[in-house]
């Protein structure tokens, strides 16, 4: 029985030695309420976005009789559900992109330093968790949280490094980020 549990122990901490430290916020927090014959229960949703703030974001609902347990439920749904998403220099993206979900749309623009976090509630949440420092967001359509941040992991998870690309096509890195060379400007003859 205490072999069991010593290697019980040892695995536990293995797993949190193994799994970084994740950063959470609560995005969305609703009270439901379900109809019953003696009158309404009551209950909590709860929206989640973990991160690293890395280059790893994940997002998670929960649903309990209580608010901590929802939380708790999100949470670890969130953990169970990351991606990671290549940042150029630790900070930006690589390119623009759109992202979709429903009625939900939003766009993504990589960003010069200093720029900061432009963008709006869950969308905010989802770049902070992320690690992104400079970007520019805009969110159209639908203004449901779950819908936009499912929309702005869309389009996250679209987004690629040039290492990835150059893999793609089968060239080096160095050809892909190569801007093209400037020919000398020929005199032009009236």
């Amino acid at each position: 029985m205490a072999e069991r549990e010593n290697r019980r122990e040892g695995r536990d901490r293995r797993e949190r030695e193994e799994t970084p430290e994740f950063a959470d916020r609560l995005v969305a927090i609703n009270r439901v309420s379900k109809t019953v014959k003696g009158g309404k229960r009551f209950g909590f949703a709860a929206l989640v976005v973990v991160g690293d703030q890395r280059g790893r974001v994940g997002f998670g609902k929960g649903k309990a009789k209580e608010v901590p347990e929802a939380i708790r439920k999100a949470t670890e749904q969130a953990k169970r559900s990351l991606i990671r998403v290549p940042l150029r220099d630790g900070r930006t993206l690589h390119h623009d992109m759109e992202g979709r979900h429903g009625a939900g749309k939003v766009v993504m623009r990589a960003a010069v330093p200093g720029t900061g976090i432009i963008a709006g509630g869950p969308m905010r949440a989802v770049f902070e968790m992320l690690g992104l420092q400079d970007v520019v967001a805009k969110s159209i359509g639908s203004q449901n949280p779950y819908n936009m941040i499912r929309a702005t992991i869309d389009g996250l998870t679209q987004e690629s490094s040039p290492r990835q690309v150059a893999q793609r096509r089968g060239k080096k890195v160095a050809d892909i980020l190569r801007k093209p060379e400037v020919e000398a400007a020929a005199p032009v003859e009236a």
